[in-house]
């Protein structure tokens, strides 16, 4: 499944940049996170979420690794998920451009692909479930930059 968003966030670049490249900051805005452990400053961290497709929800144990950083214009993330049963691979791109006004202009995109038993329950509510989530993701990510 590939997504991709446009959003436009009152601060300068250099404040996206450091936001949503640190991981610590990022995981206060993670739908569903219950854990978010730093393993290689800068490059690799573990991370637990829930996440609820219906009346099925489901734990996933994920790696998450910064494949590229090109300060401050792009940042592609890599994404592998397990739960019971089940397993999700993210592979996701921010780039970075100045917006009017000292703001950003951020554009994202993501592929996600899921296998395993809950694949075929997803398939039909993924497109809900994640437009969702990633609205309630920027969403933060604005309001706790923008404060």
């Amino acid at each position: 499944m590939q997504l991709e968003g446009n959003v436009n966030i009152k601060a300068p670049r250099a404040k996206v940049w450091s936001f949503l490249t640190d991981p610590d900051l990022v995981s206060q805005c993670a739908p569903g996170l219950q854990s978010m452990e730093v393993i290689v400053p800068d490059k690799k961290f573990k991370a637990v979420a829930a996440i609820g497709f219906g009346t099925v929800k489901l734990t996933f144990k994920n790696d998450v690794e910064f494949v590229e950083l090109d300060e401050p214009n792009r940042v592609k993330i890599k994404v592998h998920g397990t739960a019971p049963g089940s397993a999700v691979d993210v592979m996701s791109e921010m780039f970075f451009s100045d917006g009017a006004d000292e703001s950003t202009d951020l554009k994202w995109t993501a592929d996600i692909v899921i296998v395993g038993t809950i694949a075929s329950l997803a398939s039909r509510l993924m497109g809900g479930i994640t437009k969702k989530l990633t609205g309630e993701f920027f969403n933060c990510i604005r309001k706790k930059i923008e404060d």
